[in-house]
């Protein structure tokens, strides 16, 4: 079976060709990044109708790159939500279009479930059951994940996802939008413990998370010192090794809750890396295992939607001539599929 994907959710704009056995053969993404940096963040209507302008040429070109018409497409999968429901709704009037027109299935894909099933697209997929660290600008989540569609929900960020607290503290120091990745880039700089903040609930027993009280000790921080290079750099590091210790010390708790050995972990956050580097050995001298997907496959991309589409368009489901798009959908009431 091959599948044409959509990812329209926020301000990337992507398609992707997955095939059952050759694997991937296409993915093309744009990014609005530019066109929002002005606004210091993602501006939905600006976003919808960029959407609009690049949709179309990113689908012939990624059919082009595959070597693919549209007589080979079995399928259309899409990103259904959550996400800006603006911006939703472009991907997929665009994919149940063409799947009416081409005479194929068309399904909508849960946002979350594709950030989730990326590392599938890797030649050492992970094993299931495993549990899961989603974290990303608007969530933060663990999940135990049996396999497709069976997942449980351990633990959310009770306010702020990670993603937040990295680009509202940038945002805190001057830093240009996207600010999690600059944050980043500056906290290389900065002096190992130079600036203490708070680990949030981490002296609490539980899986949740919480970071609003992060992002006011960064205020504070930032009010209460002159900030030349150096003090940015180590406020920057302070910020990101209060994130990463936090997501290590919760992501170690919830395999030893549920007796796993095996961590996925996904999500823009998860091309931080500290983050990766720190979990791996932290995870590994307990035992345990972690998977990531590539970094180009762990922020938004039609990749992603296209190998969560495949094993429900290869399960048998599909969608009605309705189109599907919704701003909110709890990852819970997915209905398992495939693997």
């Amino acid at each position: 079976m091959r599948v044409l994907a959509i990812e329209s959710s926020c301000d990337e704009s992507a398609v992707a060709v997955l095939d059952g056995e050759r694997g991937l053969l296409a993915h093309e993404l744009y990014s609005q990044v530019e066109l929002h940096r002005a606004y210091g963040g993602v501006v939905p209507e600006l976003a919808s109708r960029d959407h609009v302008r690049r949709l179309l040429p990113l689908v012939r070109l990624a059919l082009e790159h595959a070597g693919s018409t549209p007589g080979d497409i079995d399928g259309v999968a899409y990103t259904a939500g959550p996400g800006l429901i603006g911006a939703l709704l472009t991907g997929a009037s665009l994919a149940a279009s063409l799947a009416y027109a081409w005479g194929v299935p068309a399904i909508g894909v849960h946002h979350l479930e594709g950030h989730l099933l990326a590392p599938l697209l890797e030649d050492e997929p992970p094993p299931f059951p495993h549990v899961a660290l989603l974290v990303s600008g608007g969530h933060t989540l663990l999940i135990e994940v049996g396999g497709v569609g069976r997942y449980r929900v351990l633990g959310a960020s009770r306010d702020d996802a990670a993603g937040e607290a990295f680009d509202k503290s940038a945002k805190l120091l001057g830093l240009p939008y996207p600010g999690g990745p600059q944050l980043a880039q500056l906290a290389a700089g900065g002096r190992p413990g130079g600036v203490a903040f708070p680990r949030p609930m981490l002296d609490r027993p539980g899986l949740e998370f919480s970071f609003s009280g992060l992002k006011t000790a960064v205020l504070h921080a930032v009010r209460a010192r002159p900030l030349d290079e150096q003090a940015r750099a180590d406020l920057a590091r302070g910020v990101e090794e209060a994130i990463v210790d936090t997501l290590i010390a919760k992501a170690l708790r919830a395999l030893e809750y549920t007796g796993l050995t095996v961590l996925v972990v996904s999500g823009g956050v998860s091309a931080n890396t500290r983050l990766r580097e720190q979990l791996s050995a932290a995870a590994g001298r307990q035992g345990a295992r972690v998977y990531y997907p590539r970094i180009e496959f762990s922020t938004d991309n039609a990749a992603m939607i296209a190998v969560a589409g495949l094993q429900r368009l290869a399960a048998g489901q599909r969608e009605g001539l309705a189109i599907q798009a919704r701003a909110q959908w709890p990852l819970e009431s997915l209905a398992p599929a495939g693997i």
